[in-house]
């Protein structure tokens, strides 16, 4: 089968989007298939373009026995939410026009968002006369309007309609819980065409390591309760509940707050925390892929947080790296949501709602006053993610979408 896939984020970029579908598709290699990826230069969560990429506007590369093309594209500043929404249509445009010389393939997988990434599947599909798959992450626009980062009506009743379009014309559209299939759905999905396949983690790289190891020690954790958050700081997190739930323990003189990752709201986080004169907080940049284990590992417990009005059944991919490294969660968002479902299914960790910085404070300190409960927590998540998100299961779930959706155009992949 040779199965082409247009994604905005892929390795060396460092983040659950990019390496969710490069694992994808290096697994796909491995089962004997042709992958062809095309997406832009390296530019999230990276300090700089590394050395092979620049200077370039068009290149083919191999990685692991993925032909990845990549495209210039534009890198609109992450702060502005006007120059982010003409990104979210230049980008598929730019991607569409390399995809065109990517070669003949026999069924297109896109990764949403951006949403009008679907609107250059579909062109795709009826250009070349194959399927197209449309991977859903992010419930966009409602997730844009829940938070007020997209409020003109007129943008929004074109995005809705986009957005219905794509849900329609799709052979398959994938999400990664029940609870987006239902948006889905609501939203002109098909039934029998909308099917949930949950984010996989690796629990053969990410699993559990000793508390004390390289990170632990070249950062000063050692010794030190540390509650850990690694990842993307942006809208859909409510970085500032973490920034208060430290303010409440920073009589604690063991414990601390390790803050991992970048995003829009980095800097406002940092400020505040810098404001209330917190020394109980961390800063780390982005670390790379293959240190996120170690980070993982260096922590007693683990969070997730997501905004209070993000009412979407978000399911964080974090969420199941923490699961699978062994480490409780402590997590602070809607509490109907999905994440919430999963983790009192596994066991796996703590639930407080969404902006509740006090309650967060006092399920860490729950924790953190009971390390057995915390232990046991830990390994309750690692086991049941071995078995419900590892790779391969999941992976084996797409490679039978994908012959479902040549069997539509009556082909045989």
């Amino acid at each position: 089968m040779k199965t082409l896939i247009l994604t905005n984020y892929f390795p060396p970029e460092i983040g659950g989007a990019a390496h969710l579908f490069y694992e994808l598709a290096e697994s796909l290699v491995q089962r004997g298939h042709h992958v062809t990826v095309v997406t832009g230069f390296p530019r999230y969560n990276i300090k700089e373009r590394p050395e092979p990429y620049r200077a370039r506007r068009l290149m083919w590369e191999e990685i692991n026995g993925v032909q990845v093309l990549r495209l210039w594209t534009p890198t609109m500043p992450r702060t502005n939410l006007l120059l982010r929404g003409l990104e979210h249509f230049l980008v598929p445009a730019i991607l569409f026009l390399g995809a065109l010389f990517s070669g003949r393939q026999d069924v297109v997988l896109i990764y949403s968002p951006p949403l009008p990434l679907g609107l250059a599947a579909y062109g795709l599909s009826r250009i070349r006369r194959i399927p197209f798959v449309v991977n859903v992450q992010d419930l966009f626009p409602k997730e844009a309007v829940l938070l007020g980062l997209l409020k003109n009506k007129v943008l929004i009743r074109l995005f809705e309609a986009i957005e219905r379009f794509i849900y329609r014309k799709a052979d398959f559209v994938t999400v990664h819980s029940p609870g987006n299939r239902e948006h889905v759905l609501a939203h002109g999905g098909h039934p029998e065409r909308v099917r949930v396949v949950h984010n996989w983690v690796d629990v053969e790289r990410v699993r559990p390591l000793p508390r004390e190891n390289s990170f632990s020690h070249e950062h000063g954790l050692d010794g030190r309760f540390v509650i850990s958050y690694a990842g993307t700081m942006g809208w859909c997190q409510d970085m500032l509940v973490i920034v208060e739930a430290a303010h409440y323990l920073r009589d604690y003189q063991d414990i601390v707050f390790l803050m991992v990752g970048d995003g829009p709201e980095r800097a406002k986080t940092e400020e505040q925390a810098r404001r209330l004169g917190l020394g109980n907080m961390i800063f780390l940049p982005m670390q790379p892929w293959s240190r996120y284990p170690e980070v993982l590992a260096a922590s007693d417990i683990s969070m997730i947080n997501l905004n209070k009005n993000l009412t979407t059944p978000v399911v964080p991919s974090k969420l199941l790296n923490i699961m699978a490294a062994g480490r409780p969660v402590v997590a602070s968002l809607p509490l109907n949501g999905d994440a919430p479902k999963i983790v009192a299914e596994a066991g796996c960790g703590l639930c407080v709602e969404a902006g509740d910085a006090q309650g967060l404070a006092q399920a860490i300190l729950s924790l953190y006053h009971n390390p057995e409960q915390a232990h046991e927590m830990g390994w309750r998540g690692r086991l049941y993610a071995e078995e419900h998100f590892s790779r391969e299961s999941c992976v084996a779930r797409y490679e039978e979408i994908f012959r479902q959706a040549c069997a539509r155009w009556g082909k045989t992949c």
